[in-house]
């Protein structure tokens, strides 16, 4: 049995995204590697637990984190799943291991005075990066949607005419998020400038290079990271922060829950509930200013 059947499952059956598929095959490639490396075994169906456990060593020893190991048991885990499902084993190896234990990291939303700052106060140049950079910070803010989301947004998924943007999510599930004026008024800035390139080699995209590729990973990274490091003394700048304020803004105005959790794209509740944190802070200082007793 051959990784292709199961990264060909994900994609076909499952519809797990192709940056996903893809961190799944390096995991298992990685495991693959290192049973033939350290132990001569060729075979991954074929590994015993206490093989995949001197794996984590191994894992353990060359310094990564605990998160990042329990990924990799993720992807494995979900081989294992599959060639049971399909009948190449009778039994799953990893069927009682228990994730290792991991630090909580509290992502801290920039304020709304951060974020105003930055899309208020800050230079934005009137060339075709600077109105691009602004349409891209101002449409994370807007809308909460992932980096690879933007990455992948097409131009014909803006809708002027009904200010809307469709969104394509993890599993290929779509959503449509509405677009506040601004935004709509800085993409058309940006629309404006973007004729302007010499070359556009990815024109269906929205988001471009100034070379006229599509935008990618770290580059949007980048650009939150520059601008927001400008207004904000937090460690972590990063367009997933962008995500996790334009949730905690929304509910810390009241916006209902389930609300959210559809903007966002979440299959659950459980997943929306991480971001309430900011908003019961902001519910305890609205408690403590306004309740009679604290007179």
């Amino acid at each position: 049995m051959t990784f292709k059947s199961f990264l060909d499952y994900l994609l076909l059956e499952k519809n797990f995204s192709v940056h996903t598929i893809t961190a799944y095959k390096q995991d298992l490639e990685s495991f693959e590697n290192f049973l033939k490396s350290e132990l001569d075994l060729a075979k991954p169906e074929k590994a015993t637990y206490n093989l995949i456990r001197n794996w984590i060593v191994y894992l353990v020893e060359q310094g990564l984190t605990n998160r990042t190991i329990n990924r990799k048991m993720s992807a494995l885990n979900s081989y294992y799943k599959f060639l049971l499902k399909v009948g190449d084993i009778s039994i799953n190896p990893l069927a009682r291991h228990r994730a290792l234990k991991t630090k909580k990291s509290i992502q801290i939303p920039f304020s709304e005075a951060e974020i105003l700052t930055v899309l208020d106060e800050l230079n934005f140049d009137d060339t075709f990066e600077g109105n691009r950079n602004k349409a891209i910070i101002e449409l994370f803010y807007s809308t909460g949607i992932r980096r690879a989301e933007l990455i992948q947004l097409r131009l014909k998924d803006v809708d002027f005419t009904n200010g809307s943007v469709k969104v394509l999510g993890k599993r290929n599930k779509e959503r449509i998020i509405p677009l506040l004026p601004t935004v709509l008024k800085s993409i058309d800035k940006y629309m404006a400038t973007r004729t302007d390139l010499e070359t556009v080699h990815d024109d269906e995209f929205l988001f471009l290079t100034k070379k006229g590729y599509k935008v990618y990973e770290t580059l949007v990274y980048r650009i939150i990271n520059d601008y927001f490091s400008k207004a904000s003394y937090k460690v972590k700048k990063s367009p997933h922060i962008l995500r996790h304020s334009f949730a905690t803004h929304l509910l810390n105005q009241g916006a209902d829950l389930n609300a959210v959790k559809e903007l966002l794209g979440h299959s659950s509740l459980a997943a929306t509930q991480v971001y309430t944190h900011g908003s019961i802070a902001e519910l305890k200082k609205i408690h403590a200013q306004s309740h009679p007793r604290q007179k």
